[in-house]
């Protein structure tokens, strides 16, 4: 199946005019390029790299409330008493 794929994009590709083809050229490089640059570490993983970042400080300004209260700090909401 991969095979008939390639072919048949092959084959429509000659068809264009040359700079088409050299658009189509380097579209597939950016393709190509940026799959090597995919990370595939599970996501915890990430977020412990990127937070490993943040000094202790900046942590310590997050409020304690945030699970219960995410809508006070993401829309404005009134903030749920406990």
């Amino acid at each position: 199946m991969q095979t008939e794929v390639a072919q048949t994009i092959f084959e429509k590709v000659k068809t264009l005019p040359l700079q088409s083809q050299e658009e189509v050229l380097e579209f597939i490089e950016e393709k190509l390029s940026s799959a090597k640059k995919k990370d595939s570490r599970p996501i915890w993983e990430v977020l412990a790299e990127i937070s490993s970042n943040v000094p202790d400080e900046e942590w310590a300004k997050l409020p304690s409330d945030g699970a219960e209260n995410h809508d006070h700090y993401l829309y404005g909401a009134p903030k749920k008493q406990k």
